[in-house]
């Protein structure tokens, strides 16, 4: 009965775009797509298309996996993601979202996979699997469903409940909950000009899944805005428009939890204890298609569920059940559509209350010089005496959770008296500034402490009473070190007893201790002693950050570990810390260092800096390549007249053969960036490009 319910909503449902959209996209200097149509969806539909032309590798690859079918394309190595689609029901959930979904959203859904497929009519030899994208396929896209492994699920936990994953190998995607992210608005008390400004900056993954997108999209139906979208999604994720701007970044509320179900009623299999009676949990079985070689095989999988939601693993013969936030991907949909059409404070927050978005923290700046944060969105309310961060007992009626905080709950600031507001995923005591507001929240709430990038946020914020644009665009890629006077003062201390016990090594360190100890503490890509100190720091092994580790033998071991690969240790920074790109998947084409790539100042946000930038050493290889950190980038002041500027990084295309491979490296390197344009004015005069695209 249910299916037929559902049957018949989307008979009445029917897809919208038949009749047509029709976009203009225009390409700056830069290659950025600034999208213009009649109405939201003709502008989604040209959103749509413009991915496609960038990155379509990536975006079919990111919607094969959304739809539950990597294994069918990569074998079993995607077999997991499939489990996944199936336990929670993906297919289903987006249908019904899509059926029960307002005329607008439904339209910009089926507009975004009419740009899609609109491309691949052009271009058919690209597509691999997906020769055909549905309006529900978007919202599918959007899930938020918890992972096999979310709540604290082991991938033992896992292979008990699913034997097939006991070997396949487990396989991640970079996203923003990887590395974080920061953001920062002032209020006109710390602007040199009395106008709000705004600095947008997500740290993900430069490869794989969740990539940023540059766009602005512009429709006669009230759309506006720039930023980026998450490539596959239909809508600026963070942004502005002349008027107003806001950015995310993630936190670790407690959004979901893992109940530990007791089935042990002889001669029930499926009747778990709930209180002092059973209830029967629910079986099914899917079949999902696997890749072997050049045929596709069929992997039978049993499937269980209780009322707490599936079963995703097995633990001291308890199943474990996950628990995530019911927001359907139309929520989630419904409420960042509304935040880019937002018409002031008050109305931003109106939208914010809807309360869709999970794990993400939010920072808002406007016009008027109002600044705003907020911290956290959809968060469960439970019974705060327990220990959510542990799986809970199944049976017990108390467990349940209370619904959602009310939005007056989430901790928040406007126009704080600091004239500032930061947030770098840290405690939002300190968002304001110091010394904290003191105020606690339960530990499933706010389980965040103060972190490095917190900490040298707060330098850069107060180092001056106000800022002005420029200023405030060399601050948003400030490369100071938080952790080096520290440092500094642990070998000072520790170096003359060292010095004095082993005269030889002393004497042959003496030049690079002195001039690590005279370092200003900022990164360059000509700076030595930055070398010296991230060498030491990524060999340094584990141990408690918040003490120093700088001992005079590390330091030592720091050196020589530079001149074996690099002949000498007075080795630039940026020689050894390097930005290449590779293929977009990240996994095709191997970091060399025999092929061009480009010197970077920024590095990893734990020694608390800025500008983050996350690289590694590949086997066989001498230098660090980065593979996440700072991806865009954006700085924002609110007036008459909107002033931006921004950086992607590498550039707008994922196409070797394109201008816009690379053509941003540099501004990504040299710690600039290329100015925005948002007026119509400005995009006439660095128009490089345009084209109109038509659905089918």
């Amino acid at each position: 009965m249910v299916f037929m319910r559902l049957a018949t909503l989307l008979l009445f449902a029917a897809p919208v775009w038949a009749a047509g959209y029709q976009a203009e996209i225009l390409r700056d200097e830069y290659g950025v797509p600034h999208i213009y149509g009649k109405t939201d969806a003709d502008v989604t539909f040209g959103l749509a298309y413009a991915q496609a032309e960038d990155n379509f590798w990536q975006l079919e690859e990111d919607y094969i996996r959304a739809l539950g079918r990597a294994a069918e394309m990569n074998g079993v190595r995607g077999l997991a993601g499939d489990i996944h689609y199936r336990l929670w029901r993906v297919e289903e959930r987006a249908k019904k979202a899509y059926a029960s979904a307002s005329p607008d959203l439904r339209s910009m859904c089926d507009a975004f996979a009419a740009g899609y497929n609109a491309y691949l009519k052009k271009h058919p030899e690209k597509a691999r699997l997906l020769t055909r994208m549905e309006g529900w396929h978007v919202l599918a896209f959007q899930d938020g469903s918890p992972s096999l492994y979310a709540g604290g699920v082991r991938r033992e936990d896992v292979a008990r409940e699913f034997p097939m994953l006991a070997t396949v190998p487990l396989e991640t995607e970079a996203g923003e909950d990887e590395d974080g992210s920061n953001m920062w608005a002032v209020s006109p008390k710390k602007s040199a000009s009395g106008k709000a400004m705004l600095f947008l900056n997500p740290h993900v993954g430069f490869f794989g899944g969740g990539q940023r997108f540059e766009a602005q999209l512009e429709s006669k139906q009230g759309l506006r805005v720039n930023g980026f979208a998450i490539l596959g999604t239909p809508y600026i994720r963070s942004g502005f428009t002349a008027s107003y701007g806001w950015c995310h970044t993630n936190n670790n509320a407690d959004i979901v939890d893992v109940y530990r179900e007791t089935f042990d009623r002889a001669g029930d299999p499926m009747a778990y204890r709930y209180g002092t009676a059973y209830r029967q949990a629910e079986s099914w079985t899917a079949e999902i298609p696997v890749r072997k070689g050049d045929a596709i095989e069929k992997a039978v999988v049993k499937m269980r569920r209780t009322h707490h939601g599936p079963i995703s693993g097995v633990r001291d013969g308890h199943p474990l059940a996950t628990r995530g936030v019911d927001r359907t991907p139309l929520d989630l949909m419904r409420q960042r559509v509304a935040m880019a059409k937002a018409k002031s404070l008050p109305d931003f927050q109106k939208v914010m209350s809807q309360r869709a978005i999970t794990g993400s923290n939010t920072m808002y700046a406007d016009a008027k010089g109002n600044i705003f944060y907020l911290h956290g969105n959809a968060i469960p309310k439970r019974d705060g005496s327990r220990d959510w961060a542990r799986d809970v007992d199944g049976a017990d009626p108390k467990t349940e959770w209370e619904g959602l905080h009310a939005f007056a709950d989430l901790p928040q600031f406007v126009n704080p008296a600091s004239g500032y507001l930061q947030n770098c995923n840290s405690n939002p005591s300190f968002a304001a500034g110091d010394p904290g507001t003191g105020a606690t929240w339960p530990a499933y709430f706010v389980p965040e402490l103060d972190n490095f990038r917190s900490k040298r946020s707060r330098q850069v914020l107060t180092s001056r009473e106000r800022f002005t644009f420029e200023e405030w665009s060399d601050a948003a890629l400030d490369t100071g070190i938080y952790l080096a006077g520290r440092e500094q003062e642990n070998l000072r201390k520790l170096w003359p007893a060292w010095a004095q016990a082993n005269p030889e090594r002393g004497a042959k360190l003496k030049e690079a201790v002195e001039m690590f100890l005279a370092w200003d503490g900022r990164s360059t890509v000509e700076s030595v002693p930055m070398a010296l100190f991230m060498a030491a720091f990524l060999s340094r092994g584990r141990g408690n950050d918040n003490e120093a580790f700088l001992t005079p033998e590390l330091f030592a071991k720091a050196a020589s570990g530079l001149e074996k690969d690099f002949g000498k240790w007075r080795v630039g920074w940026g020689e050894i810390n390097r930005m290449q790109r590779v293929h977009t998947s990240g996994r095709q084409e191997p970091f060399s260092d025999t092929r061009a790539s480009f010197g970077v100042p920024g590095a990893p946000g734990t020694v608390g800096v800025v500008f983050n930038f996350y690289a590694s050493q590949p086997r066989n290889q001498k230098k660090l390549y980065g593979t996440r950190g700072n991806t865009y980038v954006a700085v924002v002041e609110f007036g008459k007249r909107l002033r931006a500027g921004s950086q992607l990084v590498f550039g707008q295309s994922a196409d070797p053969k394109s201008p816009h491979h690379l053509d941003q490296a540099p501004l990504y390197s040299g710690r600039r960036f290329k100015t925005v344009h948002y007026y119509a004015d400005d995009v006439r005069k660095n128009l490089r490009g345009r084209v109109t695209v038509n659905s089918e």
